[in-house]
């Protein structure tokens, strides 16, 4: 008996690799019936080989074996031919999928196949394969990007100290894992007090990787043309009453200006238009009132917290979050199946936001 679940978590580690955005995250393996992997893949980056694909062009043979899939095979031309098409041409004798497409260009996949012969099994760890293009869900469906809040903060929830000292709550160990959270991020988020405090660069320097699309909320345009995030690459979202001259200054730095027709940056507008510009995946760098805006607005889905030892012991020091939050605990939000990684001494914290009904 084949160990599905076994080649299927295979798959979803394979799955785990490369930047497809703005393409979900797909692993695929290729297996004997007795369970002898023959080939692993997974889809790399857009316009790459798909992951069917690409495992089936690392296995030694195809015929009469089995396919796992995270996610359903595409069954349209895109930028590659469709997945189907190659499964069928494999001459493979049963695929097994995690996750349906939740939106595909082209339905009818699962049938073309059965009606090529080939003998479907859904829903194998169907609830890790949602999960992992959980992203690609909420971007695809409803146009914006999937937002994931990260901070680093003290025992006592403190992201810095009352003076905006925050360097460093953490130890290298959690810096570079939060270098790679970016990494894997198609833009980074902060607000202009973040600028003005910190004058961070945003960009991955403690591991190989991509620099992101860096944004910032500034509905005054506050942010000096001498900082080091004014400069391309960056794009500053901000109000209709904006000064001219600072526009100007800006965007002779290279800086992307995106002017709201509203007095106030308008979160919503602002997630709608990265969205617009495909990115699936935002990380929100804070501070504590631009954690606090999307968690009230509900437009937040997951939370990254690297945890210190260590306690300021200030009630004036700002926290994680600084918005309305709830009245009672059993309205606050709450993280679902939170992961635990130990980063030296620090700890991350990590997992998707939920709320019960007020």
């Amino acid at each position: 008996m084949i160990d599905d679940e076994r080649l299927m978590r295979l798959a979803l580690q394979a799955a785990r690799r490369g930047r497809p955005s703005p393409n979900p995250h797909v692993g695929a393996v290729v297996a004997t019936e007795g369970g002898e992997v023959l080939g692993v893949g997974h889809h790399a980056r857009a316009g790459a080989a798909h992951a069917e694909v690409a495992a089936i062009r690392a296995a030694s043979e195809t015929r009469g074996h089995t396919l796992y899939v995270t996610m359903e095979p595409c069954n349209h031309h895109g930028r590659t031919p469709p997945c189907t098409e190659a499964v069928i041409a494999a001459g493979l004798a049963r695929v097994v999928i995690g996750a349906r497409d939740p939106a595909p260009h082209v339905p009818g996949a699962i049938a073309k196949l059965r009606d090529a012969g080939i003998e479907i099994s859904v829903g194998v760890l169907g609830e890790e394969c949602r999960t992992l293009i959980a992203d690609f869900t909420k971007h695809i469906r409803t146009g914006l990007p999937w937002v994931t809040l990260k901070a680093a903060v003290t025992l006592d929830g403190r992201i810095a100290t009352r003076t905006g000292d925050s360097k460093w709550i953490t130890g290298p160990e959690a810096r570079r894992r939060a270098h790679e959270l970016r990494d894997q991020a198609d833009a980074v988020l902060v607000g202009v007090g973040t600028v003005l405090a910190d004058d961070p660069e945003l960009t991955v320097r403690h591991v190989e990787g991509v620099d992101p699309l860096r944004v910032v909320l500034d509905t005054h345009l506050r942010t000096p043309p001498g900082a080091r995030l004014a400069r391309p690459g960056t794009l500053i979202a901000h109000g209709s009453g904006a000064p001219p001259e600072r526009r100007a200054a800006l965007s002779e730095r290279g800086v992307e200006l995106l002017g709201l027709d509203s007095e106030h940056v308008d979160l919503r507008a602002v997630l709608r238009a990265l969205g617009q510009r495909d990115v699936v995946r935002l990380l929100v760098e804070g501070g504590g009132v631009i954690h606090g805006a999307l968690l009230d607005a509900g437009l937040a889905d997951e939370a990254a917290v690297f945890v210190s030892p260590t306690i300021v012991g200030d009630r004036e020091a700002p926290p994680f979050a600084a918005g309305r939050g709830a009245d009672r605990i059993a309205e606050a939000w709450r993280l679902s199946a939170p992961t635990v990684e130990v980063c030296g001494s620090d700890v991350l914290i990590r997992g998707r936001l939920s709320r019960a009904p007020a």
